[in-house]
């Protein structure tokens, strides 16, 4: 078979595949395989002449794979969670995706699932029980993780499935994953398609065993090898595979042999293929073998062929007429950035319950970190705390003690170390109608689960509108002799996310009301704790839940010469500093940083003329680099002074308590509050 080749011919009535009939596959569903496998193959047929005639302008072809996709997704129930990659176009077709809705999808028109967000397979549809891709591929593995875990939860007998190609097993997340699923024991079906090369990389540099499924041995679980091409095989031993789960949760390893036609897309061409691999799987057509068998075995004929053709051609051929008469994406600034947060005011966001009322008991920082999860596992019986020790250890700072008591192992659940598969599952269990607190043991290793955090969890309902109801719990900060991996403030790396909500409390108080409130948040939420103040600060605390508004920032003390702005641990020392100075200072406690609250910044220095910045991060691309952009270009004309800014140097955080106070701003910052005073 030459690269260049599209379509299925007809052959004699012999196959180079050793098919077997099984109990599990009626003539029914033989005969539904093969025009399941027909109707992606002639669709490739369309877009593969589109885009020889410039009308579309890139395409990733199944061609040659479709067996998999096909059988995987017939054997299991319409309402599974199936987490496809590029060249699983089967898994749509059999899901019955509206095909003008994909076509109106792959060229970026607005009845698209991602409005021309996002292009090709990048889009979900729960409707259809279909969560896509990202171009980081190993994520999706994750996703399915969690979502695996939410049926586990349920009880229900549903099972996940996920695909990934050989050179996706070379990720990271590969191991997280099946590690977290086989730890966990979850219901879900981890599928390779090892088609040969990852791009034009054989998998000779891929991998050195003999095979991917033997992997799976090293995470304790079942594995089997099969023939790709074989939909057969595929979709009985997928039938199979669900038995087992279903009798007995656990997650199973599918490697599936096949071979990849076309180019990684198709400007990247075969060339790099050896023409007698190209012959060898040509002649294990999938689609092409299959028919020919099944015409042998009599369950179809020449005319059956010709008209279930006609028809698909047909409906493709309108298909495609609908969606390239639909008008290109028209959109305005206000709705894109209106789409990059369910609205507040949907059905399912919170109610804010600000409140005065502090009663007379005063609790510590991290005891009110506590009290809020407490409560919030109360009100809401589907949220899911996640994190490395935070069982019966109670985590490192002993914010979630005494939890797993109450609340139960499966409620409360001690993570491998895995960031980025635990955030991930985070996402899934969202998918799966949950919520997650995801604690990071330490802010500095989120950069393990980075990619999930900014590629997956804040994009996703900008993409296709579903918004993870994840939230993450960041120790943060130093001041506390800790050193340079255990002391970083984050906050910033985030912040300049679209999708996330960044809290940041000062106190206990806050940290109980915010907390509360990212509890309810229908968007994903970084959440930073400072540990300096877990034990050094406390504050009145109600005991009944309550929660203050995301985005609204806190006048601590009212002033009339100079306003410090700041968060975090930086209130405490703008505080001290305005007092042991005796300068009449406004001190805004900002709260959240993302969003930003405008108004009350631009009535403080509509109010004093003067602003200094104090944060804990490093100076350079900080928050108050942004902060100070703002103010010089909307209230240049209320300023007094040149806006100033105050942090930590630009170094790593060192270890020494004479070098950490160097590098913290506490004594610059009190020079530069004398300073802006005086000017």
């Amino acid at each position: 078979m030459p690269p260049e080749y599209v379509g299925p011919k007809m052959k004699e009535a012999t196959y180079s595949i050793n098919y077997k009939i099984k109990k599990s596959s009626t003539p029914d569903i033989r005969k539904a395989l093969y025009t399941g496998m027909l109707y992606p193959r002639m669709i490739e047929e369309k877009m593969l002449k589109l885009l020889r005639q410039g009308k579309i302008s890139k395409w990733f072809s199944g061609i040659g794979q479709e067996a998999i996709s096909v059988g995987t997704t017939m054997a299991l129930k319409q309402d599974d969670l199936i987490f496809p990659l590029h060249r699983n176009l089967g898994v749509f077709t059999s899901r019955l995706v509206p095909l003008k809705r994909m076509i109106s999808q792959w060229q970026g028109k607005p009845s698209g699932f991602t409005k021309g967000r996002d292009r090709s397979f990048h889009f979900g549809s729960l409707e259809h029980h279909i969560v896509g891709m990202i171009s980081h591929l190993g994520p999706q593995l994750s996703l399915a993780a969690g979502a695996a875990l939410g049926y586990k939860l349920d009880g229900s007998q549903n099972i996940a499935l996920t695909f990934t190609g050989e050179g996706g097993t070379s990720e990271g997340e590969f191991h997280e994953a099946l590690n977290l699923a086989a730890v966990w024991k979850l219901p879900v079906i981890f599928v390779i398609e090892n088609n040969g090369y990852a791009l034009s990389t054989p998998t000779s540099q891929q991998y050195i065993c003999e095979s991917l499924s033997s992997k799976g041995v090293g995470y304790g679980m079942k594995a089997y090898q099969i023939d790709g091409n074989d939909v057969l095989e595929v979709y009985n031993t997928t039938q199979r595979i669900i038995k087992k789960i279903k009798k007995k949760p656990q997650p199973i390893l599918l490697e599936c042999r096949t071979f990849r036609m076309r180019g990684h897309e198709e400007a990247s061409g075969t060339k790099y293929v050896p023409d007698e691999l190209m012959d060898e799987w040509g002649a294990k057509d999938p689609l092409i073998n299959y028919e020919s068998f099944l015409l042998e075995l009599g369950e179809i004929d020449q005319d059956f062929i010709d008209q279930t053709r006609l028809h698909l051609q047909h409906h493709i051929d309108d298909a495609v007429k609908a969606a390239f008469s639909e008008d290109e994406v028209n959109s305005d600034h206000t709705t894109e950035l209106q789409a990059v947060y369910v609205a507040s005011g949907s059905s399912d966001s919170p109610t804010e319950v600000g409140t005065d009322y502090r009663g007379e008991r005063k609790i510590r920082f991290i005891d009110s970190i506590r009290e809020a999860l407490w409560q919030a596992m109360v009100a809401d019986p589907k949220l899911i705390l996640m994190g490395q020790d935070i069982g019966e250890y109670g985590g490192v700072f002993k914010a979630t003690e005494g939890l797993i008591s109450e609340f139960g192992a499966e409620r409360v659940r001690n993570t491998p170390l895995c960031e980025s598969a635990v955030i991930g599952a985070g996402v899934g269990l969202s998918l799966a109608g949950y919520r997650s607190m995801v604690e990071m043991q330490f802010s500095d290793f989120v950069t393990c689960g980075f990619n999930q955090i900014v590629n997956n969890l804040a994009k996703l309902h900008y993409r296709w509108a579903h918004a993870p109801k994840v939230l993450i719990r960041m120790p943060t900060g130093g001041n506390v002799g800790a050193g340079p991996f255990h002391s970083q403030s984050t906050e910033s790396w985030f912040v300049h996310v679209p999708g996330l909500k960044i809290l940041y409390p000062s106190n206990a108080y806050d940290a109980k009301g915010l907390l509360m409130a990212g509890l309810q948040e229908p968007n994903p939420v970084m959440f930073f704790e400072h540990k300096f103040l877990y034990r050094s600060s406390e504050d009145l605390v109600p005991e009944e839940p309550y929660t203050i508004p995301i985005g609204k920032a806190r006048v601590v003390r009212p002033g009339r010469l100079v306003s410090i702005i700041t968060y975090g641990l930086g209130v405490s020392w703008a505080t001290s500093a305005a007092d042991d100075l005796d300068i009449d200072a406004e001190i805004v406690d900002l709260r959240t940083l993302c969003p930003l609250d405008f108004e009350t910044i631009d009535e403080t220095i509509k109010k004093t003329g003067r602003v200094l910045i104090l944060h804990e991060a490093t100076l350079t691309g900080g928050v108050g680099g942004e902060l100070a952009a703002y103010i010089a270009e909307h209230l240049f004309e209320y300023l007094d002074a040149p806006v100033v800014r105050c942090a930590s140097l630009d170094t790593p955080v060192p270890f020494a308590k004479s070098l950490e106070t160097l590098f913290l701003p506490v004594e610059r910052f009190k020079l530069k509050l004398a300073d802006i005073v005086r000017y």
